[in-house]
């Protein structure tokens, strides 16, 4: 392609491509850390593309590595123990499987709780702790920049509520976050603290962008939609449905105060789809539904409203994972990166030393992580990163066994480790297929589990001068990639400077889901499309749609895609989400919800805490989750 050519800039000498092209160039070399290109190639990084700067830049979403050691293990290599695996004669009271929210909290209130000292191992199967709550780092004109990967927005807890409990025993304090200042020019705009606070508001400063689908193929911004539905150029029909969404999610989401449902209306709703529910109680068209709520629905369970059970809001709701304290008005908090903040809160209270600085806000997050600490021989909780545990077993008849047999693959290796008791705390998707001796109820349990693929790109840019000349700080569209993005400001604790304002870089996240409305495919087979272009697809490919969007949203208010973006990273999760189809929850045909099947019942002296249990994931869910978990293990473990 021709410089002259190379208006979006995909030739562009920044860190996120120069490592493509066989040279590195200025800050590429510095955060590739010396390594060959050569050698980055062979690694796939050319898949992976740019991954960040810091403690996470080996660990974007689902490497590589990460994904091959998966299917390998799908592909049935280690249903027989390898005969090399090396025995470490290393036996642990509690070891978790998992080292995301779900297992780090598993650990966490497993201390607290038991009446003895315990000696815990975590195994992670990525090059740091976190799970779907990491972060990616950039340096943009010598600012350091976060943005989540995946998980991310806490709230302030009712006061003595279990997450409550668990912030303050991790010195994790929501009320105590004050967020940047303004400093710009006028008009000063509100900016969100969280990715998801102007798409669900749908503010003064947000507007709507229309393309060529309706009708405007040089582009039409509205302001503040909600208040100008007038202005949008959709057909008839679309409007209405606007105006019928508008007057539903005053009254919530899911309609009817979530404490009133009957039995029977549990099972009513988790027996037909959730578009299904909003053709119902709200009236709105299919169509509508799946251009207005759909990409909406697909940030809390990965698909859309016509994959999901029309029961899914109201157990987001009823569970304790939403409780927010009712005498804070701004209850709705972020980290810049996200719920990476949680798991390093999480961290340093197991393992005082493994983050550097004090135990407050600002030290645990700006911290460099030591990662000789994290796996000490002989301390009370080690945890050992890009271990991917491939084999779980009762060293003998699990009604009868003393111990669980857990075997992990690194670097090439297998190694076993034995365990009075056993949390799986990461994906069910991986559990079913690591657990050995699992009975038949809890397999049928797993086969009826359906996940969903999901990227997240993370966008630094120089400035938003061109959202803040049109007077937004975000916006939404309707076709296209992603669905929307917004400005946030950031926690002042974490942030590299105490102001923002439209000249300042900052990082637009856009979540892009991968889901088929439409395509008559259930939502296990959604989801295996979804990964087959999740990982077929190079980062080039995703980069031009990234570049070409963004000129298209942005390109009239004077957005340069070679000038403006300093850096992509890509962070591809191959089961983001379990998606609860219909059935999920209440269950079918009179017989048990599959998810009751697995967290009322632990095999032998194994229970399971990963947050998809719960069928909504979110970090305070994996919290609930593990907390269960964790004293089913402990009346075993004080038996």
């Amino acid at each position: 392609m021709s410089a002259a050519k190379d208006s979006l800039g995909m030739q562009s000498r920044i860190a996120r491509r120069d490592f493509l092209n066989h040279t590195l160039v200025g800050s590429g070399a510095a955060l590739l850390g010396g390594l060959n290109p050569r050698q980055a190639l062979g690694q796939g990084l050319g898949w992976e593309g740019f991954s960040g700067v810091g403690d996470y830049k080996d660990a974007n979403g689902n490497t590589e590595p990460v994904i091959n050691g998966a299917h390998s293990m799908r592909d049935g290599n280690y249903d027989q123990s390898p005969a090399d695996t090396e025995d470490l004669s290393e036996t642990y009271d509690l070891v978790v499987v998992g080292g995301g929210i779900a297992g780090l909290t598993a650990a966490l209130l497993a201390r607290a709780r038991h009446k003895q000292p315990l000696r815990i191992l975590i195994l992670e199967n990525h090059p740091i702790f976190g799970g779907e709550a990491r972060r990616n780092d950039f340096i943009v004109d010598g600012v350091r920049l976060e943005a989540p990967q995946g998980s991310n927005f806490l709230t302030t807890q009712r006061p003595g509520n279990l997450i409550d409990q668990v912030y303050k025993a991790i010195d994790l304090d929501p009320h105590s976050f004050t967020y940047q200042d303004w400093k710009g020019p006028e008009p000063k705009l509100k900016l969100s603290r969280h990715n998801y606070e102007q798409l669900f508001s749908m503010k003064q400063n947000f507007g709507f962008y229309f393309g060529g689908r309706f009708g405007q193929p040089d582009g039409l911004w509205v302001k503040d939609p909600m208040n100008n539905l007038g202005k949008c150029p959709w057909p008839a029909s679309l409007g209405d449905d606007m105006t019928k969404f508008a007057a539903f999610t005053k009254k919530g989401w899911a309609h009817k105060d979530w404490h009133d449902l009957t039995p029977h209306e549990e099972a009513h709703l988790d027996g037909i789809t959730d578009e299904q529910r909003w053709q119902e109680q709200a009236g709105m068209s299919v169509e509508g539904i799946r251009t207005i709520v759909s990409p909406m629905v697909a940030q809390m369970v990965g698909l859309g409203a016509d994959a999901v059970s029309g029961l899914y809001m109201y157990t987001w709701h009823k569970s304790q994972g939403d409780d927010p304290d009712p005498n804070d008005p701004e209850s709705e908090h972020c980290f810049p990166g996200g719920n990476a903040g949680v798991t390093r809160h999480l961290v340093k209270a197991l393992i005082p030393d493994s983050i550097e600085g004090p135990a407050t806000l600002s030290g645990i997050w700006k911290g460099r992580v030591r990662f000789g600490a994290l796996d000490r021989k002989g301390a009370p909780v080690q945890l050992r990163v890009g271990s991917m545990v491939v084999r779980v077993e009762h060293d003998g008849e699990p009604a009868k066994a003393e111990r669980v047999l857990v075997t992990y693959a690194k670097n090439g290796k297998t190694y076993r480790v034995r365990a009075r008791a056993t949390i799986m705390a990461g994906g069910g998707w991986a559990a079913r297929r690591a657990i050995r001796d699992l009975p038949k109820s809890h397999k049928d349990a797993y086969g009826t589990f359906s996940y969903s693929a999901f990227l997240v790109a993370n966008v630094a840019v120089r400035n938003w001068r061109y959202l803040h000349k049109m007077g937004l700080m975000g916006g939404r569209w309707f076709e296209g990639f992603g669905h929307w993005t917004e400005v946030r400001t950031h926690a002042k604790f974490a942030a590299a400077r105490p102001t923002i304002g439209p000249d300042s870089p900052t990082v637009l996240t856009f979540y892009h889901p991968m889901m088929y409305p439409g395509s008559g495919l259930s939502a296990r087979d959604q989801g295996t499309r979804g990964r087959t272009e999740l990982i077929g697809t190079p980062y080039v490919a995703f980069e031009k749609s990234i570049r070409e969007h963004l000129t298209q949203l942005f390109g009239r208010a004077g957005f340069n895609a070679k000038r403006d973006i300093a850096g992509i990273v890509l962070n591809r999760w191959g089961h983001a989400f379990v998606t609860p189809a219909p059935g999920f929850f209440v269950g079918r045909n009179g017989a048990p919800a599959p998810r009751d099947v697995l967290r009322k019942t632990p095999h032998g002296r194994i229970a399971f805490s990963h947050g998809d249990l719960a069928g909504t994931v979110n970090h305070m869910h994996s919290i609930t989750e593990s907390s269960r978990a964790v004293d089913q293990v402990l009346r075993v473990l004080q038996a």
